[in-house]
């Protein structure tokens, strides 16, 4: 298996990887969140990071027919030029964390950040163009432990947007985030043979967990969803906190 893994531990990880990309499929986020707070519970989560990355990108893929129309390609370059400054210092500090500290780093981030969705908070209006570079820049510090999405998303949930906006922003921006994050993490000796492995045995849970998403997206509340899966990844990251901490 790559990366030594144990084969019941593969399975289990399969498992959160459909969960993880039914999730995905519908509410635009969470995939990587999700898959590597459940990941930190069961092996060091930083090296499955890359092959994650491989993974969205590939999603976006399956996603694209149906947000075509709902993109704002204003906020896209916003939010993709300031995860572009702090990306490398971000990942060439994550790259050299001994296992138990990125595991207790990458769960308390996403612990943090879940906490800020789950908030609810609001904000009246719509922010200008330097909030969106700013909250880019936090979101490219946070995908070096894999989370890049979830600020972005707490963000962009307190301002009026529609669902299909706020999905298909989501979507097409961590597929620029991914991107760009890639080749780093390659340079800095965190991309491997494992890591081609371990993406293209995962591609086919990926396609019946987008498919299966996709299909529920607009049946039903998808604020109740959000919170739904906020929860998840508190109580998951709550778990690798623990761990990281006995």
């Amino acid at each position: 298996m790559p990366f030594g893994l144990a084969p019941d531990h593969a399975i289990w990880l399969a498992a959160a990887l459909l969960g993880a990309a039914f999730v995905r499929g519908y509410s635009g986020f969470g995939f990587s969140a999700i898959f590597i707070a459940f990941a930190a519970l069961l092996t060091n989560p930083v090296p499955l990071i890359p092959a994650i990355f491989a993974c969205e990108i590939v999603m976006t893929l399956f996603l694209l027919p149906s947000i075509r129309g709902a993109i704002d390609w204003r906020l896209v370059g916003l939010l993709t030029l300031g995860a572009a400054i702090a990306i490398l210092p971000a990942v060439w500090v994550m790259a050299r964390l001994e296992e138990d500290t990125a595991r207790l780093v990458v769960s308390a981030l996403i612990f943090a950040l879940g906490l800020v969705l789950l908030s609810g908070w609001r904000l009246e209006r719509r922010v200008g163009g330097a909030g969106y570079l700013g909250i880019g820049a936090v979101s490219g510090m946070a995908n070096a432990a894999g989370v890049g999405g979830l600020p972005v998303a707490g963000f962009m949930t307190a301002q009026p947007l529609t669902p299909q906006v706020f999905r298909a922003v989501m979507v097409v921006y961590l597929f620029f985030l991914d991107l760009m994050t890639l080749p780093v993490m390659g340079l800095n000796g965190l991309v491997s043979r494992d890591t081609f492995i371990a993406a293209g045995m995962a591609f086919p849970i990926l396609g019946a967990g987008i498919w299966l998403g996709s299909r529920r997206f607009g049946h039903a509340s998808p604020t109740a969803f959000r919170r739904a899966v906020v929860v998840l990844l508190l109580l998951l990251s709550g778990l690798g906190l623990w761990k990281a901490l006995t």
